[in-house]
């Protein structure tokens, strides 16, 4: 068939051929944490809404512990500044020992399952639909606040998986999404690697149920950035970024390049929120061990914005 057509389609099919692969490339939509900016992690996230805009995001990042709190006219105001931004609204926590999922006490996990189902209520209110963060068990959690028992870790974690079964139905009822953060274990004792994560969503089974790796995390457990985010693979539901250091990306030794090939290979087209801390000081310093100024005298919105470009050029 070739011989029969004149050189000049099969150059402009290569031109078409080349317009659809560009227009078949992952979309992914960049965000930051609303935390970069603040001492303490209740605070009013409407005014950070234009801002996140002005610098060039699609997302703002919000605590779901306070959105599970707001009165529904609140809900409704946050919803409405998100839309009329064209921002979108993602969420995420960190369970207290109050609502520890993967408690030894019965009770302790009701409440925990009765907390994750209200935060579901508040982001369907908001207009979210991804939670994310350590909503398996407690925040921070080491394994010596359990038990020194050897088997102890297997019992949390089937308590946990247990939980989120229950818990999980609010969420497929109302078309969200739970991501299982892996995270190192000197924060949390269940989930440190992606293997550890898929394994966890295959026990719960659920499609609701998804893996979020961060790069903070990754750097100190996984044996390979590329192979953590293949091993994800479709489970890939959220992904946290940000330096060995905290710093926004550009700032440290993350070899970006190789995460962002990883992600295209894995067709990856959702959410990437930008999660460093900068500041000491206040409730956010104090719970995330920043006890000095990791770099004083900067412009943060200068930095975000930088950081926003930086990871589009890596990841498009």
């Amino acid at each position: 068939m070739s011989r029969l057509l004149p050189r000049r389609f099969w150059k402009r099919w290569g031109k078409c051929k080349y317009q659809i692969n560009v227009l078949r490339r992952p979309v992914i939509q960049f965000g930051i944490y609303y935390a970069y900016w603040t001492h303490d992690w209740d605070v009013d996230f409407v005014p950070y809404i234009a801002r996140v805009k002005k610098l060039g995001f699609d997302i703002l990042e919000v605590n779901a512990g306070t959105i599970a709190r707001l009165g529904s006219k609140q809900r409704e105001k946050l919803r409405k500044t998100a839309s009329a931004n064209g921002i979108e609204l993602t969420a995420v926590v960190g369970l207290t020992k109050e609502f520890d999922i993967s408690s030894e006490d019965k009770n302790t996990r009701e409440r925990g399952i009765g907390f994750l189902n209200r935060i579901a209520d508040a982001m369907h209110e908001c207009g979210i639909r991804k939670l994310g963060g350590i909503i398996y068990g407690m925040w921070p959690g080491m394994l010596n606040d359990f038990s020194t028992e050897a088997n102890e870790r297997e019992r949390a974690w089937h308590r946990s998986v247990f939980s989120m079964r229950e818990a999980v139905k609010k969420a497929e009822d109302l078309g969200l999404n739970y991501n299982v953060e892996v995270v190192n274990r000197f924060e949390q004792f269940l989930i440190n690697t992606c293997e550890d994560a898929v394994n966890y969503i295959d026990e719960v089974g659920s499609p609701n149920c998804k893996v979020m790796l961060d790069t903070f995390h990754m750097n100190i457990e996984e044996d390979s950035f590329a192979g953590a985010i293949e091993r994800a693979g479709n489970n890939l539901g959220h992904f946290h970024v940000g330096e060995n250091n905290r710093k926004p990306p550009g700032y440290g030794h993350i070899p970006w390049d190789e995460i962002g090939s990883a992600l295209r290979r894995i067709g990856y087209d959702d959410t990437v929120v930008m999660e460093p801390f900068l500041m000491k000081g206040g409730e956010v310093g104090r719970d995330i061990r920043v006890f000095k100024d990791i770099m004083p005298n900067t412009d943060m919105d200068r930095e975000a914005e930088k950081a926003c470009r930086f990871l589009r050029e890596k990841f498009a």
